[in-house]
């Protein structure tokens, strides 16, 4: 889930499509082989900055070793095809601006964590047959509305005004509790839960 942000920081640090395929590859395998996540459960911090440190260490590593053998070799493929075929075409698309590395980095990972917190409340509007209906509030919660009115998705809806005004503020609260809850996956302290989600929408809004 993690494998975007890290390509795209790769990738701005210079590296092509192909090396930067290798090298994120390659350090996702090392964090597994060497069970290196325990590191990050026995400290305080975010995931987020420990899994960039890490890939930092790593890659400053690489640069500095000499392999006798091509990049992963001897290593079994992470089964990330669908990830790697796309990984590039999606790295083609964005917009050349002067972001560092790390800002890359930190951008993708707050969109990949939105994502799910979206994917997710999809699946349980589904799940209670109202999927459809959350199709057309989610630009309620993304800013993505088009400055459509409650009016004219009551309309849309087959609802209310005011029906449609307590799905929204339903909706974002489900919305509020979500993020809280994929967050707190990325933090050891719970007290650091409410500052990371001001600073993932800083970033998202810049």
């Amino acid at each position: 889930m993690y494998w975007y942000p890290l390509y795209a920081y790769v990738r701005r640090c210079g590296h092509d499509a192909d090396e930067a395929q290798d090298l994120t590859q390659s350090f996702i395998v090392r964090l597994l082989e060497k069970n290196s996540l325990r590191h990050f459960q026995q400290e305080r911090g975010r995931f987020r900055s420990f899994l960039l440190a890490s890939l930092k260490h790593f890659l400053a590593n690489e640069r500095d070793a000499v392999r006798a053998q091509k990049r992963g070799g001897g290593l079994a493929p992470l089964p990330l095809n669908v990830v790697l075929h796309t990984g590039e075409r999606r790295y083609s698309l964005e917009p050349r601006d002067e972001m560092t590395p790390q800002r890359v980095f930190e951008k993708h990972w707050a969109w990949s964590l939105l994502n799910r917190v979206l994917d997710r409340l999809r699946e349980e509007a589904a799940g209670s047959g109202k999927g459809e209906q959350f199709d057309r509030l989610r630009g309620c919660l993304t800013g993505d509305d088009n400055g459509i009115g409650y009016r004219d998705l009551a309309r849309e809806l087959g609802m209310s005004e005011g029906a449609v005004k307590v799905a929204v503020h339903r909706l974002r609260h489900r919305f509020h509790e979500a993020l809280r809850e994929e967050i707190s996956i990325t933090v050891t302290d719970p007290n650091e839960i409410s500052e990371e989600i001001r600073y993932l929408l800083t970033v998202l809004g810049t």
